[in-house]
């Protein structure tokens, strides 16, 4: 069973858009740590690091490949909330507290909800539809 899965997390990645996969790192990143915090409390060290590790390398990957020329302040914020994640995960490894990984976990997880809505429009701007604009309530004249 586990070939199957493996084969179609792969297939999964192939045939991703570049918005679903970078959707797939935030949701591999906050799984990641959500299992360490488990690890902390449960007193699994080895768990703990494997976890935090993984995550330490997808929050790198996301770091790494911010286009600065184009993203501009954009690029410049993400940087600064990675750079942010990357101290505060050793800290919590260091300290053993899942309460320090709270605020990376709550930060990864709003970026995440963004890049989905982003990721919708974009969808939608493929298909040739126009984004959904905020409906305004009707007025009785």
């Amino acid at each position: 069973m586990n070939a199957y899965f493996n084969q179609y997390r792969n297939t999964q990645v192939q045939t991703a858009s570049p918005e679903q996969i970078l959707v797939m790192l935030y949701d591999g990143a906050i799984r990641f740590l959500n299992q360490a915090c488990v690890a902390m409390e449960s007193d699994e060290r080895d768990v703990k690091i494997k976890n935090l590790d993984k995550a330490l390398a997808i929050i790198a990957e996301l770091s790494a490949t911010l286009d600065h020329e184009i993203g501009g302040e954009i690029a410049a914020n993400l940087a600064a909330l990675y750079d942010f994640m990357m101290r505060e995960i050793p800290r919590a490894n260091v300290k053993n507290d899942p309460k320090v990984l709270q605020p990376v976990i709550n930060i990864l997880a709003e970026l995440r909800e963004a890049w989905v809505q982003a990721a919708e429009i974009v969808r939608k701007e493929r298909a040739g539809q126009a984004p959904e604009q905020p409906q305004l309530a009707a007025t009785a004249y």
